[in-house]
């Protein structure tokens, strides 16, 4: 055939493809064998075999002229006006995947392991200190608070 480079795996699935069809074929023709009363298979059952498989597992397309006339039909009516406008026609934004739709939990309560410095850091520390590591002590100490963005499309208020 003159393939030189192959996936030496094609070989054996294009031999496992053969056996299943030849073993469908003689199975079918010993089927019509039975069927006609005879104790061989003979190369009319294997024939009969073989046209029933085409028969069943391809089938014609319709005539060139069946459909011509099928897109004349189709065709006849017009398509509707886009409302969008020119360009590509986007979903509502409610039905993206793009508008948010998660929440965030936001603790105002900060753990005391996390305020409480130890001392021997302080004093070996002779810097400035980080400003997001100073104690707070202005915040109320409650329950978290949560903050939601809407999962459906923008309201008017």
């Amino acid at each position: 055939m003159g393939v030189e480079n192959y996936e030496p795996r094609v070989v054996h699935q294009f031999l496992e493809l053969w056996y299943r069809y030849v073993v469908d074929v003689l199975t079918d023709a010993q089927v019509y064998s039975e069927h006609a009363g005879k104790s061989t298979i003979d190369s009319d059952d294997i024939k009969l075999a073989i046209q029933s498989k085409v028969n069943f597992s391809f089938s014609q397309p319709p005539p060139r002229e069946v459909l011509l006339e099928l897109a004349r039909e189709r065709n006849k009516i017009a398509l509707p006006r886009s409302l969008s406008g020119p360009g590509m026609a986007l979903p509502p934004e409610s039905d993206t995947l793009i508008s948010p739709n998660y929440q965030l939990l936001i603790s105002k309560k900060r753990t005391s392991e996390a305020v409480e410095e130890p001392e021997e850091d302080e004093e070996a520390s002779d810097s400035k200190p980080n400003p997001s590591q100073e104690q707070r002590t202005d915040l109320p100490q409650s329950t978290p608070q949560r903050v939601s963005f809407p999962l459906g499309p923008k309201r008017a208020r």
